[in-house]
């Protein structure tokens, strides 16, 4: 069963909510290839997290009637968006301090966190921690954040690295090592489809950093519109604290990244 959403807003904050009657339009852009986020359906039509999140979001403001959503390819959005194509991107742009400096970011909604799964058949865990896994071979993919991460976090873990995280998979499955550390959304995916066999499972955690992970899920618009920053990210927190986030999380995450 999935769990909770955690609220990335403070309940005491009251962020405002800026007059936005005299909007003519707002055009969220985002892309189709980063499914569950943003994708097309059997049907073609544009669906996903993000999708339903600015749907709701425009809700929210009292502005429905005036919310358009368009795909583009994801290279050509911060270009689109730049050149007024459109005023906010909902793709999950990585924020970077190279980006600040040529646009404005909502505050975070979501924070994709690293996740352990481990093997069910191989030797078996002695403990329901992370720290139980010490003297055990645990995968991770070469050169990456998360590999980074499980050193700083976990140093009495052995790591084995694998280039590409379709070894690494391929790794705990066939019980080469008891377990893997990676992304947590691709890993509560994989765990529950056929392509795992029901070999493994998520294994503690959840584990958030924001100097190896990043900033997490946010919306990327220019700099001069302040007043559509601040309103979408009074938005974010209404919908964060009434529960339709959390609505959101479980249509498109069911297994859960937490």
């Amino acid at each position: 069963m999935a769990s909770n959403l955690p609220v990335l807003f403070d309940s005491r904050e009251r962020l405002p909510k800026p007059d936005l009657s005299l909007l003519v339009r707002l055009r969220f852009l985002t892309s189709v290839d980063f499914p569950p986020f943003n994708f097309a359906d059997q049907t073609g039509k544009l669906a996903g997290f993000h999708v339903d999140l600015a749907r709701e979001i425009c809700d929210e403001l009292g502005i429905a009637e005036k919310c358009q959503i368009q795909a583009m390819p994801f290279g050509d959005l911060q270009e689109a968006l730049a050149a007024s194509q459109g005023d906010a991107v909902m793709a999950g742009i990585a924020v970077t301090s190279e980006l600040r400096q040529r646009f404005a970011f909502s505050r975070p909604f979501l924070q994709l966190p690293a996740r352990f799964i481990r093997n069910l058949k191989t030797a078996p865990v002695k403990g329901e921690t992370a720290a139980s896994l010490a003297g055990h071979p645990v995968g991770v993919v070469k050169a990456t954040a998360h590999e980074a991460m499980l050193a700083a976090f976990f140093p009495a873990i052995k790591p084995v690295a694998f280039d590409s995280k379709e070894a690494l998979l391929s790794a705990v499955k066939d019980g080469k090592v008891d377990a893997a550390f990676a992304d947590g959304l691709q890993l509560s995916f994989w765990v529950s489809s056929p392509a795992a066999e029901k070999c493994c499972a998520l294994f503690d955690g959840p584990y958030l950093s924001q100097q190896f992970l990043g900033e997490g899920m946010t919306i990327m618009l220019r700099q001069q519109d302040g007043e559509l920053t601040a309103a979408i990210n009074h938005a974010l927190a209404t919908l964060s604290r009434n529960g339709r986030l959390q609505e959101i999380y479980l249509r498109y995450f069911p297994y859960g990244l937490y």
